[in-house]
């Protein structure tokens, strides 16, 4: 057994980053028995109706979801009836109870492109029908299933009988392709829960030439070649594993000749290459500029370079450095290892370290990570700077799938950290040090207005976060609306920013006793007493509604350590303790409250 867990201890990524589709679809089932080793995935029940052959997209999108820790089980269709699956009763789908609903259809499924006797009124007409016919498939799925639906738009046709004047014409089949893309497109804006895998960019990166083959459509009706499958999976896993909290949050960046051209201790800041002066210094420029745009909704960078402090800061002097100094939320330059630096980082920022995806040049440094934290992710970058960018991208490492104002804001929101926390060294006394940040609060009830970010929250925080429990956004729309549910949302602000929508509570009425399903708070504002300030307005609610208990559940992971002791701190009484170490927990309400919080001034919501 001892041997058995070294060798679990060692054991590397299964899947590398740029993939490598035929290792994929050679070895898919030893990858699978490799990636089910892992604890603590996430189960979830996925339903695929297709319109075409699904069973080898099932397969390796399997894959994809272990290796980002979710365990899938699925449903799927039989071919070609995806419109019948969720457009008449189904009561299989209605067991099954599905977490996601995932439609594949492809442009072999447009039954009907406009021909060259239509009026465009006609046309107009054809799109208004086809795409009532999706409206009415979707307003099923979210009203009896109320669980995520990803929807593909449509790939380019293969043959353009028009040739160019296929794009513009309103008969061609290009431009008809292009109005349901747009119609869809609108859906997905009104339409929170609904997401769009876009295969028509992904064929495009691909090529029409590779994507559509001839012969493995006739023969097997897959919708696009069957080499195409593993990029298809990865694309379509990134939408599902962001749905769920499963995308990395931070970026750890090397300096010489990753950031910039050069070694900046040798060359000089004059010297290192970036900016259009250079083929080599033009690349860098790409790189960084789309790391900026990574940054600017929401994406944390940071540096862990082996280099002089002074010299690593003093590149980002250069007139033509996209990126600046204080870009970054942490800044590691130093002479140790990078392993050690990584650890730093990932403290500093106060992130889970398997959020973290690491970028270096350098093949020895990038082989050392792996080994030494193996929970970060090691892109294979290789030796060419002008891939970078497109590696990067075509990970989906950091898939979104809404940008809210905090993940605007998140880079401001450190660097603000960053102050506090040199301000926090001046004081022996920490409660002293609080009410110097002169910090407010609101505490609100659910507000339709902040509920994408409150389902946010609930997939991406893991630390402080008791149950870890996962809401959709429709879940979410239901508790604000349930009168026997308690949810509370809080922001922070102090007087160096405000810190945006950081904790949620979910509490459930039941009796004389109120009980929490959720309680959450972004680690940005840890041990600022935000959390006594929930419990506050919490057991007021509680009290409100004449419950004379609030009990909880610890549900412990290995992310969520720092809070096993939150409810004994908070003075409840532990009531149960299993052996897997869940624990649960009781809080008398007392005749007269206390406040525990006493450095936050709250505004509450009614």
């Amino acid at each position: 057994m001892i041997e058995d867990h070294i060798k679990a201890c060692q054991m590397t990524p299964a899947l590398d980053i740029p993939i490598d589709p035929q290792h994929i679809l050679r070895k898919k089932k030893s990858l699978k028995r490799l990636l089910m080793q892992q604890g603590g995935l996430l189960k979830k029940r996925i339903a695929i109706l297709g319109g075409s052959t699904t069973a080898e997209i099932r397969d390796v999108l399997e894959i994809f979801l272990l290796e980002g820790g979710i365990e899938p089980q699925f449903y799927e269709s039989v071919y070609n009836q995806y419109y019948q699956e969720l457009a008449f009763d189904n009561e299989a789908l209605k067991r099954f109870a599905p977490d996601i609903i995932f439609i594949h259809t492809t442009s072999v499924n447009i039954q009907k492109f406009p021909s060259l006797a239509d009026t465009p009124e006609d046309v107009r007409k054809q799109l208004d029908d086809d795409l009532a016919a999706y409206n009415h498939m979707w307003g099923r799925a979210a009203a009896i299933y109320g669980c995520p639906i990803i929807q593909n738009n449509f790939e380019n046709p293969f043959l353009r009988p028009l040739g160019n004047l296929d794009f513009s014409d309103y008969r061609g089949k290009t431009n008809y392709v292009r109005a349901l893309n747009d119609r869809i497109a609108t859906y997905a804006q009104e339409n929170p829960n609904f997401y769009v895998h876009d295969i028509n960019h992904l064929s495009a990166w691909l090529g029409l030439e590779r994507w559509f083959n001839r012969k493995d459509w006739y023969s097997y009706k897959y919708a696009f070649a069957f080499e195409c499958i593993p990029a298809f999976a990865q694309n379509l896993s990134a939408i599902i594993k962001a749905i769920f909290g499963k995308t990395k949050k931070a970026l750890v960046l090397d300096l010489d000749n990753t950031v910039w051209g050069g070694v900046i201790g040798d060359d000089g800041a004059d010297q290192i290459k970036i900016g259009n002066d250079t083929a080599v210094g033009e690349a860098h420029w790409e790189l960084q500029d789309y790391l900026r745009q990574l940054r600017d909704r929401g994406v944390l960078l940071t540096v862990a370079s082996k280099n002089d402090f002074q010299n690593a800061r003093e590149g980002f002097n250069h007139p033509h450095m996209v990126l600046k100094f204080e870009d970054f939320a942490a800044f590691q330059a130093n002479w140790e290892p990078k392993s050690q630096n990584i650890k730093k980082i990932a403290n500093q920022v106060s992130l889970g370290i398997d959020s973290l995806v690491f970028l270096d040049d350098n093949p020895s440094e990038r082989e050392l990570v792996k080994q030494q934290v193996p929970e970060v992710t090691v892109l294979n970058l290789g030796d060419d700077i002008a891939k970078y960018a497109a590696i990067l991208d075509r990970s989906s490492l950091f898939e979104p799938i809404i940008i809210s104002n905090e993940d605007l804001s998140r880079a401001s929101y450190y660097e603000a950290n960053a102050t506090r926390n040199e301000m926090k060294l001046q004081f022996l006394d920490y409660g002293k040090y609080l009410d110097t940040l002169e910090m407010s609060a609101k505490i609100l009830p659910f507000e339709r207005k902040h509920l994408d970010r409150i389902t946010q929250l609930t997939n991406k925080t893991n630390q402080f976060n008791l149950t870890t429990r996962r809401y959709t956004n429709a879940e979410i729309e239901a508790i604000a609306e349930d009168p026997n549910m308690i949810g509370l949302s809080g922001q922070l602000t102090d007087k160096f920013g405000d810190n945006g929508l950081i904790s949620v509570v979910i509490a459930a009425r039941r009796g004389h006793q109120v009980e929490i399903d959720l309680w959450l708070m972004s680690c940005r504002v840890l041990k600022r007493d935000m959390e006594l300030a929930m419990f506050d307005e919490l057991v007021a609610r509680a009290k409100r509604v004449g419950a004379t208990e609030v009990v909880g559940k610890f549900l412990p992971t290995k992310k969520n350590g720092m809070v096993a002791d939150l409810y004994r701190d908070l003075g409840f009484e532990n009531i149960k303790t299993l052996d897997d170490g869940e624990t649960h927990w009781r809080f008398t309400i007392p005749l007269e409250v206390a406040l525990m919080n006493s450095h936050i001034k709250v505004t509450y919501g009614q």
